[in-house]
């Protein structure tokens, strides 16, 4: 069985999913996502807390590229957080590892994508490397 519950937090909106996101459970998210997408559906990096997903298929992946696609249309981000081994290395194998960021957990993810919202004083990058 597939849930997902949206929060809004300080610096974005978190979506945590739980179960197995597969052709049958789709829907769930992109009816997050287009809430999250709407006029007024939230600020900031959008994450999705992945812990609790227990499997992940090319519809899933599907689904979270499109949220991606609608995300970056609005100047927003998706990050995906806790990742389990199982997804990480669909992403990798795939490549989509170097499409959305991953980090170790929610606050995380939500703090980097405040460093990197617009106007949000990120740091100065020179060849790779932060400057002062």
């Amino acid at each position: 069985m597939f849930s997902i519950e949206v929060r809004e937090e300080e610096w974005g909106t978190v979506l945590v999913l739980r179960g197995e996101l597969d052709h049958d459970s789709v829907v769930q998210l992109d009816e997050a996502g287009r809430r999250a997408t709407a006029p007024g559906g939230g600020k900031g990096t959008v994450v999705a807390d992945l812990a609790g997903l227990t499997f992940c298929d090319s519809s899933g992946v599907s689904a979270l590229l499109r949220l991606y696609r609608a995300l970056e249309a609005r100047h927003r981000g998706l990050a995906l957080a806790a990742v389990p081994p199982t997804v990480l290395r669909l992403f990798t194998l795939t490549g989509l590892d170097q499409i959305f960021p991953v980090h170790a957990d929610v606050h995380g993810a939500l703090a980097a994508g405040r460093d990197t919202a617009p106007g949000a004083g990120a740091p100065a990058r020179q060849n790779g490397k932060e400057t002062t």
